[in-house]
């Protein structure tokens, strides 16, 4: 397979990142893996349903760190051993002209990015050959793509079934070195992110009411990304059935004492994401139900922000929250026991399944696909298999740089309640015989993004996102 074009993705505009950041990017890498070929593979254009009907190009977020050349159809290798930057690409022909338009040469965006040399893509296999022959080290990332294992099977000769366990851990291990910490830069590209997707929350709470459809609030809410010439830095939630995580479906109507939930970020030009959530009541309030149960996860969520400095580690963060929901739970009668000691064996997961939150910047959830242990652990911290904990991305300690959400949530979930009551689970801390009139409470939470900075946190974005019940009010009424 070999990449025939180069077609003109959207050129950033507004923040950006500096040339001779990447060039500084590039240095450190070389460093710190040492010797060898570090090969990067950018993304192709993928057909919908069929070649010419693409889904929106997104280049790999590794390539446009180390490159940021925003491009389809690229690859290329930083030679360590020979101090060389090369990045391999086609030239547009007339065919592709017609359709994109003129744009600068391979050479002249690749200069713009303190890159020297390019080359045609043919040339690509010929060089790594000639590595490989004079017993270079090729070091290449984990495949997140089909396309991406049908290249290196034709660059490398390794069977997709194979190709993860050659992944270079050492490239992997300096990545995560890397774009784990945030400049001010990039700490500014991703305020403008957050600043955009608090005004897609704040469309939502103008729009949401009874009678409408949920997919009326999408529309709103991604209107406000798409027409700054931005984009959803993931598929956006927006749904009356809380208690479903990622719900995508926008397959209801919203009906008076309904809660909203909202999950909806924006990726800027340069594509650094924001990530927030919020929940809101269908109608002008919430029940009184409902807004005892919002009182409980805004507690958390406090909780949880009381523990953001510099060395602790997150998980102490979400056992923090974890603690208060089980205590605002004991408070109902639905839980009992020490509250302490519920969530730190697990029990307070009935109500809050999923992790505090995650590292964020180019990714939404930052170098997922790099490996979530490498980002979000220490070296030689074992991720937890147990419910609950498993789905904690985040958990080492807090340093100066780390972005990051908070993201605490309470839900009902029938189908995991019925199965813990079957097998019996945490029957010291839970109340089974309480829960039957809670069942359908559906589910609510709410996000925020932060930076560890040299003495505390700081809360990213300049624009307000209502948190508050009196915040959610008259966000309901402007």
């Amino acid at each position: 397979m070999v990449p025939s074009n180069n077609r003109l993705s959207p050129c950033p505009s507004g923040l950006r990142v500096s040339p001779q950041s990447y060039e500084r990017r590039r240095s450190r890498l070389k460093k710190d893996v040492g010797s060898g070929i570090l090969l990067f593979l950018g993304n192709m254009e993928v057909g919908m349903n069929y070649a010419d009907n693409t889904y929106r190009f997104r280049q790999d977020s590794s390539f446009l760190y180390f490159f940021g050349l925003d491009y389809a159809a690229l690859a290329a290798v930083i030679d360590i051993d020979e101090d060389r930057e090369i990045v391999f690409g086609n030239e547009l022909t007339i065919d592709d002209i017609v359709w994109t338009g003129t744009q600068p040469t391979l050479h002249d965006k690749c200069e713009a990015m303190g890159i020297k040399d390019s080359r045609p893509m043919n040339e690509l296999k010929t060089y790594l050959d000639q590595a490989r022959r004079r017993g270079q080290h090729i070091h290449f990332l984990p495949p997140y793509r089909g396309d991406h294992q049908v290249w290196l099977w034709e660059l490398l000769g390794l069977n997709p079934a194979e190709q993860n366990n050659s992944v270079s851990q050492r490239l992997v291990k300096a990545i995560v070195r890397q774009r784990i910490y945030k400049d001010e830069e990039e700490i500014a590209i991703i305020e403008e992110a957050v600043n955009i997707s608090t005004q897609m929350h704040l469309a939502a709470y103008r729009k949401v009411r009874p009678g409408i459809h949920e997919a009326e609030v999408a529309a709103a809410v991604e209107e406000v990304a798409c027409k700054g010439g931005n984009t959803l830095s993931f598929p956006t939630i927006a749904t009356v059935k809380g208690q479903v995580l990622h719900n995508h479906g926008f397959i209801h109507t919203l009906k008076e004492g309904d809660i909203f939930l909202l999950d909806a970020g924006a990726e800027t030009r340069m594509h650094y994401a924001g990530d927030l959530s919020s929940s809101m009541p269908v109608g002008e309030r919430f029940t009184e139900r409902q807004e005892i149960i919002y009182n409980i996860h805004l507690d958390s969520f406090r909780a949880a922000v009381d523990m953001l400095h510099p060395g602790v580690p997150f998980r102490e963060a979400h056992l923090a929250a974890a603690t208060k929901i089980c205590e605002g739970m004991k408070s109902l009668g639905l839980m009992k026991g020490d509250p302490v000691e519920a969530a730190h064996i697990g029990a307070y997961a009935l109500f809050f399944p999923c992790g505090l939150g995650h590292m964020m910047g180019l990714d939404v959830h930052n170098m997922e696909n790099l490996g979530e242990e490498y980002v979000g652990y220490n070296e030689g911290e074992a991720k937890s298999t147990q419910f609950g904990f498993k789905s904690l991305r985040l958990a080492r300690p807090l340093e100066p740089g780390f972005v990051f959400t908070v993201e605490p949530g309470i839900y009902f979930i029938p189908e995991l309640i019925d199965k813990w009551e079957a097998e019996h689970q945490f029957t010291d801390f839970i109340n089974y015989d309480k829960l039957g009139p809670w069942r359908d409470f559906t589910g609510l939470r709410n996000e925020l993004d932060y930076v560890i900075t040299t003495d505390g946190v700081r809360q990213l974005g300049t624009i307000k996102k209502p948190m508050t019940l009196e915040e959610v009010y008259a966000a309901k009424e402007a």
